[in-house]
């Protein structure tokens, strides 16, 4: 069993139950709602509406990270997220997170009043971010990607892929706790569609009860990602029900959280998939 998290008195029971978290993109360029929620005022409806749908976790990001994206300069990041944090913070006490890779950002979106850091880099891209989790004493979510947004999908291999991403996050386990962060506060993202191959992805969510292994919680964010396109033929909006699938076969494996667009269909699903898990 593993140690529950607490965060603004909320009680995260790893294990118990699959929770949710609600992307909030305030970017013009994100692949599936890019400017929908560019402007505080904007992104701050849409947080309640997240919370009316039952969000656990509101991840809030100002740089997209899909592949070939190009980098936000840190002043930009800045603008875009903190005011989003803080106005958000002001109106509601829902457990927010924010995507960033940079340190001072991430450090000022705490200080606004985000709870979690969510970094697509697992503590590379910037020699400070540890140290500013560390000090923080935030929960960070450590997530595998092969090369930057870049490079990621140019031509990605593994021989074994669940193997190198477990590898992958020993390594990264052992340098945050040798930077002061409490392993209890460390959430794993083998990361979908990040520097993987179409059967990469498969694999992943297939094998997904593979990385509790680590005795860490696990994150899947499949929601509307270029793979499940690939299955089913439809742009990004339109893989809703796609998702619905990847998170009920997550909810099987016993993932802990997983990172979606569409809050209320994944809660509808949870639902279902865990009163089925009940029955004897």
């Amino acid at each position: 069993m593993l140690p529950p998290l607490v965060i603004r008195g909320r009680e995260f029971e790893w294990g118990q139950h699959t929770y949710v978290m609600g992307v909030l993109n305030v970017t013009p360029d994100s692949f599936s709602d890019g400017g929908l929620y560019y402007k505080p005022e904007k992104a701050l409806r849409r947080a309640e509406e997240l919370i009316e749908a039952g969000v656990d976790i509101i991840d809030i990001g100002g740089e997209s990270t899909r592949p070939f994206a190009q980098p936000v300069p840190l002043e930009e990041e800045l603008r875009r997220v903190v005011p989003t944090i803080a106005l958000i913070r002001k109106h509601f006490d829902v457990p927010i997170s924010v995507d960033t890779y940079k340190a001072r950002v991430a450090e000022e979106a705490l200080a606004a009043g985000a709870d979690i850091v969510n970094d697509v880099s697992a503590l590379r891209f910037d020699p400070e971010m540890a140290k500013v989790c560390a000090k923080n004493k935030a929960p960070v979510i450590l997530m595998h990607m092969k090369g930057t947004p870049q490079t990621m999908q140019i031509d990605p291999h593994y021989d074994d892929v669940l193997a190198e991403i477990k590898a992958f996050f020993e390594e990264r386990i052992a340098f945050a706790e040798r930077m002061g962060l409490d392993r209890r506060r460390l959430i794993l993202d083998p990361g979908l569609g990040f520097g993987k191959r179409f059967e990469d992805n498969l694999k992943i969510i297939k094998h997904a009860d593979f990385f509790r292994g680590l005795k860490l919680p696990v994150l899947l964010g499949p929601s509307r990602k270029s793979f499940l396109g690939q299955i089913v033929g439809k742009e990004a909006p339109e893989r809703d029900a796609a998702t619905a699938a990847t998170i009920a076969y997550a909810v099987l494996k016993g993932v802990d959280l997983v990172r979606v667009h569409n809050v209320s269909f994944a809660k509808d699903v949870i639902s279902v998939m865990e009163a089925l898990k009940e029955v004897q």
